[in-house]
């Protein structure tokens, strides 16, 4: 009750960023070992910058027997923050400069962000219906991590940038001294996967603070090497949350606000239209809308009996429009030529997405609205007001 806090024994030694690399390299030096090929799953952000540039300081400085293979995989889903995704490039450029394999993973070319959403029709992407972390990043991921056991016969180390911070090193669960038991050196770095799976995972900073990876990253580049200025660009020293530009899981594009203060970045302002350009494309005047009860496998009515769903033809070619006119005067590449050929391929098939044809209404005209009750029974109620949708 004397209003001076009793600093628990943790706080009074608190891990520093040496302390953090040492442990780090217990964990990868204790579990890297039993691997000949590793992988690093890279995404261009902070925390996995982080761990590429400690694995490959790591190799450099002999602190852990190097593998048969390193492979970086980077996930291009051509939606990064253009700092981050320049960073990117010349960060690939360096591990292959030191003897290492380094791969941009692109997802395939009907599964691109932009060619599913305006060739193929599917609406933008929501917290509801998120269809774009799956397509873009992971499935790709995988795909490449497999053609790398396939190729080499053997199951790989895969390394992540996963990270809980220095809470993680208090935990029990988690113990990242050797334990009694097992005589294992930190344990939780450490998820195993099935047996006949293509990989098993190792986060080597997962204990580290935010201001460690920062520090790192930004001022020990002649420890590891890495050129890191369009990190700091985008970042600073904040926990701002990057993702994809115009990201319309987030409320705001806080990275990208940011970024387009700083003067070098300022011709990207035009990319702040992304996200209202998404919003106004899942309006109902620019999708498609079920008019009639659809039946479903098991011989009951669908809920959502007037859903809306696809865009329509003219809403893909005004989307495709925008982002083309948005990604010249931001000086970006969003829609390449390639992708555009395929958008329009697609438009040329009369392509929509599974169960839609593009007969169906368009969501903005009046109908009667239709419900299904508790006995799974169709009820009509007629139009009252003359009001149409959004």
């Amino acid at each position: 009750g004397d209003g001076v806090r009793t600093a628990s024994l943790f706080e009074a030694d608190r891990l520093t960023l040496e302390d953090s690399l040492e442990m780090s390299v217990a964990s990868l030096a204790a579990y890297g070992d039993r691997y000949r090929h590793w992988a690093i799953a890279y995404s261009g952000g902070k925390d996995s910058t982080a761990t590429a540039a400690f694995v490959l300081w790591a190799l450099a400085e002999g602190k852990v027997k190097p593998p048969e293979s390193l492979t970086v995989l980077y996930a291009d889903t051509r939606q990064e923050l253009p700092p981050l995704q320049a960073a990117a490039v010349r960060i690939l450029d360096t591990v292959r400069s030191r003897g290492h394999q380094a791969h941009v993973v692109l997802p395939e070319m009907d599964e691109r962000f932009y060619v599913y959403m305006l060739g193929r029709g599917v609406p933008p992407p929501s917290n509801t219906f998120r269809w774009c972390t799956e397509q873009l990043k992971i499935r790709p991921m995988q795909d490449a991590l497999t053609g790398i056991r396939d190729r080499t016969g053997q199951k790989l180390l895969m390394l992540t940038g996963v990270r809980l911070g220095e809470s993680a090193a208090r935990d029990q669960r988690i113990a990242v001294s050797c334990s009694k038991d097992s005589g294992e050196c930190g344990q939780g770095w450490f998820q195993v996967a099935t047996p006949e799976s293509v990989a098993d995972t190792l986060a080597p900073l997962l204990h580290w603070r935010l201001c460690h990876v920062y520090d790192w990253l930004y001022f020990e580049p002649e420890r590891h090497g890495l050129d890191t200025s369009g990190i700091a660009a985008v970042y600073g020293e904040d926990e701002v949350r990057t993702g994809c530009v115009g990201c319309n899981l987030a409320s705001r594009d806080n990275a990208l606000e940011r970024l387009v203060r700083q003067p070098e970045w300022e011709h990207l302002r035009p990319l702040l239209e992304i996200k209202p350009l998404f919003a106004e494309l899942k309006m109902a005047k620019r999708r498609k809308r079920k008019s009639e009860p659809e039946m479903r496998q098991d011989g009951k009515w669908a809920q959502n009996v007037q859903r809306l769903g696809p865009l329509t033809m003219e809403a893909r070619a005004y989307g495709l429009e925008r982002i083309k006119d948005i990604q010249r005067r931001a000086r970006v590449d969003l829609v390449n030529t390639e992708e555009e050929q395929r958008i329009r391929e697609l438009w040329a098939a009369n392509t929509w997405p599974n169960k839609w044809t593009g007969d169906e209404v368009n969501g903005d005209k009046l109908l009667d609205a239709l419900t299904v009750n508790g006995y799974g029974e169709i009820i009509s109620q007629p139009i009252l007001m003359e009001t149409p949708y959004a």
